[in-house]
């Protein structure tokens, strides 16, 4: 069942050197103030996996965190590259990231798969693509019924999934509101999840077929008001599109970014 925890407790607990971690949120919920806070906690040798890798994990990746990275696109979206993920891929600084590139289908089919405790995924595609060529996980398979050629990719089974939402109730149960990803897969396939939420509630006072993550899938919830900025929360803040394009300035210049870290993240505190 969720416990309620500090964000710097969370994290603590349930992120360690070497870990598989996942931080999903599609074009909104990122978790920035999750990923914050893996960073001031100095957390080394990380895999991580997102379907779109943005901003928070060309800062994870600028700071140190990350030994490799498992995705299906990566970009600063609507402005260009992630900088910090291309100098360490393409210059090893701070250090070499491994990169495993992915389609988007099959990543959703991986979250999928390891929601359901599934060691694989299969899925029509890769035809024609030269993915197969560099990504040793994917793999082509008969299907026993029809015989026809289907492409396969092991299941996505984080070590722990960080998400943000909107607000959880006292019972520990997590509304996710707006766009939804694959944050209820991410979770679900993980072994341990911290979610931040910008308020506890009484009652989540939910609408049928809402999106729901149970307390009972949840290792961890803390607050973090404003978690998911500079992206957005529906209901609560705007994304701010003016910081997505200072980011390319900053990114690019490692002294810059360096500085930028410590100004706002290394110096900045954290969530209590």
């Amino acid at each position: 069942m969720a416990e309620f925890l500090s964000l710097h407790d969370a994290v603590a607990r349930y992120v360690e050197d070497g870990t598989t971690v996942c931080m999903e949120g599609f074009t909104h919920l990122i978790p920035f103030a999750a990923g914050h806070e893996v960073i001031r906690q100095g957390r080394r040798d990380l895999t991580l996996i997102r379907m779109t890798p943005d901003l928070v994990y060309d800062q994870l990746i600028g700071a140190g965190c990350v030994k490799k990275l498992i995705f299906s696109w990566g970009g600063n979206p609507g402005v260009g590259s992630l900088h910090r993920l291309r100098d360490a891929v393409e210059k090893g600084w701070p250090q070499r990231v491994e990169i495993l590139e992915h389609s988007h289908a099959a990543m959703a089919c991986a979250f999928e798969a390891g929601a359901a405790g599934l060691p694989l995924a299969v899925l029509r595609g890769y035809v024609g693509s030269d993915l197969p060529k560099v990504n040793d996980q994917i793999k082509f398979i008969e299907c026993p019924f029809t015989g026809e050629r289907l492409a396969a990719v092991p299941s996505i089974r984080p070590d722990v999934s960080l998400v943000h939402a909107q607000k959880a109730d006292r019972q520990g149960n997590v509304l996710v509101e707006g766009i939804v990803g694959v944050q209820k897969e991410a979770v679900l396939a993980a072994r341990r999840s911290i979610v931040t939420v910008e308020e506890i509630v009484d009652d989540l006072d939910v609408e049928p077929n809402a999106c729901v993550l149970p307390g009972w899938a949840i290792s961890a919830i803390a607050v973090a008001e404003k978690g998911a900025y500079p992206s957005y929360a529906h209901g609560y803040y705007d994304r701010d599109n003016r910081f997505y394009k200072e980011w390319d300035a900053i990114a690019r210049d490692r002294d810059a970014f360096t500085a930028w870290l410590d100004d706002n993240v290394h110096n900045a505190g954290g969530q209590s």
